[in-house]
């Protein structure tokens, strides 16, 4: 049996180091969820407005997390497997929306897709409007949250072994039969960690959506308003539900990762 140090203070100091981080997010949360009163939390429900700007979180953000799938599951594998020229560059660029300020982001979009730009003006006369749209929003939202969705899959599909792929075509299997039938069964829960992320991350997008899409509002950006407008009160119910809904994205986050235990 090992002797340990009664004299050793690596856990005590690791212990005392991390209190100070967990009481900086437990407190104020804790505040945030306890300091409304009931009255307060049912008469939020009742409002047409708040029930609209979370219900319109939540389907821009799965409709922002179905088009990451799409089209970040292909550029997750890719980058997992093949290693190429400007490879490195593709990854900072899908790792750079995590870093640079989000006004910056709304800015970039509009630059591209703004009502006075080439993208902008075609899109106008197919009908789509970006500036103060649903559509302007799910840009966004994909935007924000496709690096979380990307690098969770990617890191997925790079631990699955690439013998197990190697021996699905050496049987004659097809790429596409191998992908379907050997490497999606076994990256199938990073996909649902990826998306879980990627939405818990577009639901609490504000700086760039309220840059790109004032209106419609979403719910960060009604707590915003109702903030600026009648105090801290009457935003601090809305943040609540905001904040239940995070927690039950991220309660069935730990939930999928868990692994089953071999009996």
């Amino acid at each position: 049996m090992a002797n340990y140090d009664k004299k050793d203070v690596f856990w005590p100091g690791v212990i005392l180091l991390s209190i100070p981080l967990v009481l900086l997010v437990s407190l104020p949360l804790g505040k945030m969820l306890l300091q409304p009163k009931l009255t307060d939390l049912i008469s939020t429900l009742y409002d047409k407005e708040v029930i609209a700007a979370l219900g319109r979180s939540m389907f821009t953000a799965l409709v922002a997390t179905l088009c990451a799938a799409v089209f970040g599951t292909p550029l997750a594998y890719i980058l997992a497997r093949k290693n190429f020229l400007g490879k490195k560059i593709i990854e900072g660029f899908v790792d750079l929306p995590i870093m640079i300020p989000h006004p910056v982001i709304g800015i970039a979009i509009l630059t591209l897709f703004g009502r006075n730009c080439f993208l902008g003006k075609i899109l106008a006369k197919a009908g789509i409007e970006i500036m103060g749209s649903l559509t302007g929003i799910i840009i966004v939202l994909t935007f924000v949250g496709c690096p979380f969705y990307i690098n969770t899959v990617k890191a997925g599909f790079e631990n699955i072994p690439v013998k197990l792929e190697k021996a699905s075509r050496s049987l004659g299997a097809s790429m596409t039969s191998t992908f379907f039938r050997v490497t999606f069964p076994l990256v199938w829960r990073s996909m649902i960690l990826g998306s879980v992320m990627c939405t818990a991350r577009a639901i609490s997008e504000f700086g760039a959506v309220v840059i790109v899409a004032y209106n419609p509002m979403t719910a960060p950006v009604l707590i915003y308003e109702r903030f600026t407008a009648y105090g801290l009160k009457y935003s601090q119910t809305i943040a609540f539900w905001l904040i239940i809904i995070s927690l039950g994205l991220f309660i069935a986050m730990r939930l999928f990762s868990r692994k089953k235990r071999i009996s």
